[in-house]
């Protein structure tokens, strides 16, 4: 049996006596277990024993998680570096396109001259333009930089024609470029933009058409049933609003610039210290200028801004009758008018068309209204910035529609007015359209049909009411109407108009025979035969007796005719 190995110890080194008689040196140490017998202990540094053997379970799973996430992570690198060499390709694709494309629209800069695009050009760069936006998956065609520019280009030829223009070119060319250039670029309809050009010189239907794009500012009324101004502003103020007063020639307006908190749920709101109106609605009541104790009708009331403010100027005295004949849009008025504290309006529903005979009895106790407000429905073109799809969801019929409504309406506004009233007999006409065909046409044509004319609506500022448009005359008083656009005024666009009734009675149209109405043959009645005793006409001579007798007594049966 061989024998077992002993350990020696000397100087701190561990030596070992094998069998053979050979020393061996080594810096570990010899465990024995209880039974007595020993085992060979191999050094745990760079052993050949693999680690993941005397890892836990968790630990190997982290492990294994991590060379996974390596792994992922090297083919997320790869994947990325294969995107940016195709984002690289494709760009290199639209930069030699959009080369292409600038090479076929001359350059507007300082020292070159805007030139008129062939009709094949730009077909081509609308067909260009169509395969960029179907590869690079965009929602607006890439060339509207390259359109701005044309536009811009397009006006200065147009504001200097006669030096600027190209040889061989009429107006007609670049009014139909400008046009087409305008449409696509602002997304407006070929029908608006028409009607639009026939309103605005060229310079200010660019700036009117910018504005649109841009909102209103945010603007409310004070209510001065509850509160003052000085005292609401603080308060917004303290509760994080940015405000300034709305301007000079209001008294409760303010403007809201900006807001840590709704400026719709404040409890200054909640307990109607203030109304979110526009600035533009502010302008038909003031025109009105309401007195206390006066009977007032409000005709198209909802959502119950103006109402509300009636109230206000007349301190709650006279009577308001709030009119809308959308039973749905009356519920907003009334929660309005509870909010802020009115108390003397009486809220209607029934057709404004049919005002006068509907409510006749109530006509009769009154003895009518003193004043009458009339914001009409309307088309909605001065408010494009709240409502954009008037750029495209409107064409002549609905205009038409529009006006017809409105004409039927101002009648009916201007038969519900006491003429003989002491402090009024005014009817207030507005609209938030700009069209000529919605407030200047139904305007002149109130003043042909009943007994009014214009006076001054008392407000500085705005522009004057079209006497002319195209080839229609308008009566002169209307330049007394005031127009509010919103690149001018930065508010809404809105049309008001200020009539006085000075008589009750209706004028008969008079019936004027006109070429159209006048028949081809005019059939005149026989001239009356004179009774002449003793005599008779050559016809009767020569008649026998019998059918003698029978002509006198048909003649004595037949009755005198008209005129």
């Amino acid at each position: 049996a061989p024998a077992k190995a002993k350990k020696i110890q000397s100087k701190g080194n561990h030596v070992e006596l094998s069998s053979d008689g050979e020393v061996e040196e080594g810096n570990w140490e010899m465990e024995e277990e209880e039974d007595g017998s020993s085992e060979e202990m191999v050094d745990d540094y760079g052993a050949s024993s693999s680690e993941e053997e005397e890892l836990l379970p968790i630990e190997k799973a982290a492990l294994k998680q991590k060379s996974d996430s390596e792994d992922d992570s090297e083919e997320e690198e790869e994947e990325d570096e294969e995107d940016e060499a195709a984002e690289e390709t494709s760009r290199q694709k639209v930069g030699q396109k959009e080369e292409e494309n600038l090479d076929l629209q001359l350059n507007l800069d300082i020292d070159e001259q805007f030139k008129l695009p062939t009709n094949e050009e730009i077909e081509k760069e609308a067909a260009q333009s169509l395969d960029i936006t179907k590869e690079l998956h965009l929602d607006f065609p890439p060339d509207l930089h390259v359109i701005h520019q044309r536009i811009k280009g397009n006006m200065e030829v147009l504001q200097d024609f006669v030096v600027k223009r190209e040889e061989g070119r009429s107006r007609q060319e670049y009014l139909a470029l400008l046009r087409r250039d305008m449409a696509a670029y602002y997304s407006y309809s070929d029908f608006l933009l028409m009607k639009l050009t026939d309103i605005f010189p060229l310079p200010e239907l660019i700036n009117f058409l910018e504005a649109n794009e841009v909102p209103r500012p945010v603007t409310i009324r004070t209510n001065t049933l509850k509160t003052r101004r000085r005292d609401l502003a603080q308060a917004l103020i303290n509760r994080g609003v940015n405000l300034d007063p709305l301007g000079k020639w209001s008294k409760t307006g303010l403007v809201i610039y900006d807001s840590s908190v709704p400026i719709g749920a404040t409890p200054e709101y909640l307990a109607g210290h203030y109304m979110l109106q526009g600035a533009s609605s502010l302008l038909p009541v003031m025109a009105l200028a309401p007195q206390e104790n006066e009977r007032i009708l409000d005709m198209c009331c909802a959502p119950g801004g103006k109402t509300s403010y009636i109230a206000q100027l007349m301190k709650n005295t006279g009577m308001i009758l709030a009119n809308d004949s959308n039973a749905e849009r009356l519920r907003s008025v009334v929660g309005n008018l509870h909010r802020l504290g009115v108390t003397n309006a009486v809220v209607s529903n029934c057709d404004g068309r049919q005002f006068p005979k509907v409510c006749s009895c109530l006509l009769w106790v009154l003895g009518g209204f003193d004043r009458v407000l009339l914001d009409a429905p309307c088309s909605g073109t001065g408010v494009i910035s709240k409502d954009p799809a008037v750029k495209t969801n409107k064409d002549e019929k609905d205009i038409l529609r529009c006006a017809h409504l409105q004409k039927e309406l101002i009648l009916s506004a201007i038969d519900s007015v006491n003429a003989a009233s002491e402090t009024g007999g005014y009817i207030v006409y507005c609209t938030c359209s700009i069209m000529v065909e919605e407030n200047e046409w139904v305007v002149d044509y109130a003043l042909k049909k009943r007994n009014v004319r214009l006076v001054a609506t008392g407000l500085d500022f705005g522009k004057e009411g079209f006497t002319r448009f195209k080839d229609r005359r308008f009566h002169p008083s209307l330049k007394s109407t005031r127009r509010f656009y919103p690149h001018t005024h930065n508010m809404d666009g809105f049309f008001i108009a200020k009539l006085k009734k000075f008589s009750n009675a209706i004028p008969q149209a008079q019936k004027v025979a006109t070429p159209s109405t006048v028949p081809d043959k005019i059939v005149e009645p026989p001239p009356k035969k004179k009774k002449l005793e003793g005599l008779k006409t050559d016809k009767e001579q020569k008649l026998p007796q019998p059918a003698l007798k029978k002509k006198r007594s048909l003649q004595a049966q037949r009755r005198p005719l008209k005129a």
